[in-house]
């Protein structure tokens, strides 16, 4: 029996744990009490780790599918296949005839985040897709427009903040989002206890049960409460930029940007009282240590990188950006924003470079909006989409209108997934490359040290060897770029290249990344390095994050554009939303504590208890249909229709309704046997795909225009 300190990797918290192993099984996995940033804390999701490593359902070696079901092949077959039929694809129809979708757990994969950039721009496609488009978006686009640099994410400063308003934001149960805070429901109590918490979302959530106040607000009208709040500080206070005033530009065009949404106008749009906005905009002003923080709720709506701007511009503007117990920036010992030399890089400014092909919406750092995937597609074309690879990721259930991407999945000349199972999306696939689990890689957090609520920096290496055929994801990488290399006759020269990064590995581009990085040699030669890492297996405190986004951009900077031209494009229909909110309901999402999108629900121990998979509505709204708590309802918008049980809760704001994310797994040929016991309903069969940020591209996916009726009525 052996005990491993290590990091749960399934969310965002990145919790130090504890993992047993006794003959080859983990038997217990607790918190890591001396881990400087957890201390001990996990949540019931870490025990799951297990469960994945141990699935009998998870793949162990690469398949292929036939007429008659999966047949086993080797690596070298499944590769050589893999990369051939690339080639020969993007030969005959042009290399955007390749799509590329990249699953969030990437994120958590030291070996991804290292090594998939070069894969991706060895499949040379504009046609690339990820996560990022139903998620955080309108958060980066922000970063870019206003900071310069989209990974430049400003995190609230949670030790010591003195009031924290929060809109469309459950971190209690997300364990935060953009704000990787292990522990968080305390450190949110505790900010409770000295100061405020105050919580903004259609529903009285599990954050709102521990807060000080909690206001319900329309799903889709934060950007006019966000506005409005903006207005205030106009009104009735003066602007204070603090240390950014000579840094910031366009006060006056943020000035003229609200003019309009006064807090009187956008009350009964919004549902929060004009007088409530107004105390919340002038608290903000009044407080010296205050922040502003929103997430899904917030980007996931018809004006997300609108909400997005606006959350950003009202901290400026009331001193609480860039400043100590407001919204701050991380130093994270492995630096994206910087130069491999460490001195601050050019501004990133990526946007607009190409368009999807049916709609022309447009491209961000890289990517799509992956409300087109469908679309690009299925419509008939020669520039069609004909082939995909799909990494790590299930967007069948994670992406709006999954019905309609189910179908254009199947009718692909070639799919190849890079994953652990058989999932909703992988079934249409023609070969599945399993990938080692999370306890078998070593991880350093190359992601989610940058949106710590403190700098810290740890590794550890896998707790547990692999036991079947399963390569690690930058070693599938290399694998298939270096057949893409040689059946494009690509020189020996960058060939030699692939070969150096194959034997270096993510420990050696880590080892480099961090002495370069600014705790490394810039701190003397007792800064960061991997060997220091390593001797400090339950990681390395940096201490709290303090005031740095001038020293973080580079000497061309050209300071904090508060009102970018750029969103021009939402203010015509952020004024016609003034008019007020069509007659209806309105579905939104939620998460829950025990799962993360639809990864986890083939984790017995993490599916016990009731059905979780259950339509939420207010009494009144159920009343008005004829419809009994706990009886199954029909759900149904443009775009099709869902059957679950019904629970009614005075924690739903009226005329909302809300399903949790991530289920639907009922469909045919999925290999998840106990997911399978617990299918629920994908709420994603549920939004449309039409749905869009007008500025961003992400999809709206909260806000969706819905009738709930008793099942068969």
């Amino acid at each position: 029996m052996t005990q491993h300190i290590s990091t749960c990797t399934l969310c965002e918290a990145t919790c130090g744990i504890l993992v047993t192993v006794d003959e080859g099984r983990v038997t217990r996995i607790v918190g890591d009490p001396d881990d400087p940033f957890s201390r001990g804390h996990i949540c019931p999701k870490a025990a799951a780790l297990a469960d994945l490593q141990h699935d009998p359902d998870r793949l162990t070696h690469p398949v292929r599918r036939t007429a008659t079901g999966w047949e086993r092949v080797s690596w070298d077959e499944a590769l050589d296949e893999a990369a051939g039929r690339i080639h020969a694809l993007q030969r005959e129809h042009g290399v955007d005839a390749m799509a590329v979708y990249l699953g969030n757990p990437n994120v958590h994969n030291l070996g991804s985040m290292l090594f998939m950039p070069d894969f991706i721009r060895a499949l040379r496609t504009k046609r690339r897709y990820s996560a990022t488009s139903v998620d955080q978006l309108p958060h980066m686009l922000a970063n870019q427009e206003m900071f310069g640099h989209a990974g430049l994410f400003p995190i609230p400063d949670l030790d010591r903040c003195d009031f924290l308003l929060m809109f469309g934001a459950n971190p209690v149960v997300s364990n935060g989002s953009i704000m990787t805070a292990p522990g968080v429901r305390k450190r949110l109590k505790q900010i409770a206890g000295r100061g405020e918490l105050v919580v903004v979302d259609p529903r009285r959530t599990e954050t709102a049960e521990i807060a000080s106040a909690h206001h319900f607000i329309r799903p889709g009208t934060d950007a006019l409460a966000l506005a409005a709040m903006v207005h205030v500080i106009f009104a009735e206070r003066t602007p204070n930029l603090t240390h950014l005033a000579e840094d910031a530009r366009n006060l006056n065009r943020l000035r003229d940007f609200v003019q309009p949404f006064a807090p009187e106008r956008v009350a009964g749009v919004t549902g929060i009282p004009a007088e409530s906005l107004r105390a919340l905009a002038l608290k903000l002003a009044d407080t010296e240590r205050a922040a502003v923080y929103g997430r899904m709720g917030t980007c996931t709506q018809d004006f997300g990188g609108t909400s997005s701007m606006l959350l950003y511009a009202l901290n400026a503007i009331t001193g609480h950006l860039d400043s100590v117990g407001g919204m701050m920036f991380t130093e994270p010992a492995l630096d994206s924003v910087h130069t491999p030399t460490g001195k601050p890089g050019r501004a990133y400014r990526r946007y607009g470079r190409w368009h999807s092909r049916v709609r022309g919406l447009p491209e961000f750092a890289g990517e799509l909006p992956v409300a087109t995937l469908a679309e690009d597609i299925l419509t008939p074309g020669d520039d069609a989409i004909r082939g995909m690879v799909v990494w790590a990721g299930n967007p069948v259930l994670s992406c709006p209108n999954g019905k309609q991407l189910d179908e254009a999945l199947a009718g692909l000349d070639f799919l190849v997934s890079v994953d652990l199972y058989i999932t909703e999306t992988n079934r249409h696939a023609d070969l599945i490359l399993p990938v080692v689990p999370p306890l078998s890689r070593s991880h350093y957090d190359a992601a989610f040290n940058s949106l710590a609520v403190r700098n810290v920096a740890k590794y550890v290496p896998a707790a547990l060897p692999t036991t079947g055929e399963e390569r690690h994801d930058w070693q599938v990488c290399v694998d298939l770029e270096e057949r893409l290399a040689r059946a494009r006759g690509v020189g020996a020269i960058a060939r030699a290249k692939l070969m150096a990064r194959r034997k270096v590995g993510p420990e050696g581009i880590l080892a480099g990344s961090l002495r370069l990085g600014p705790h490394g040699l810039r701190s003397g030669l007792r800064g960061v390095s991997l060997s220091k890492l390593k001797a400090e297996p339950h990681g390395v405190d940096l201490g709290p994050l303090k005031p740095c986004l001038r020293s973080r951009m580079p000497s061309d900077w050209d300071g904090v554009d508060l009102c970018p031209e750029l969103y021009d494009a939402a203010r015509e229909g952020l004024q016609a939303a003034l008019d007020g909110p069509a007659d209806g309901l309105l579905l939104i999402g939620r998460r829950q504590l025990r799962t993360n999108n639809s990864w986890l629900h083939n984790a017995p121990r993490l599916m016990k208890g009731a059905d979780r998979c259950t339509l939420l509505m207010h009494p009144q709204d159920a009343a008005a249909r004829a419809i009994e708590d706990g009886s199954r309802v029909r759900v149904s918008s443009r775009v099709g229709f869902v059957e679950v049980p019904v629970a009614l809760s005075d924690d739903m704001m009226r005329g909302v309704v809300s399903l949790p994310h991530g289920f639907g797994h009922g469909r045919d040929g999925v290999g998840w046997t106990h997911a399978a016991e617990h299918a629920g309903a994908s709420i994603n069969d549920l939004t449309d795909d039409q749905r869009v940020d007008v500025v961003s591209g992400n999809a709206a996916l909260n806000g969706t225009p819905v009738e709930v009726a008793a099942a068969g009525a």
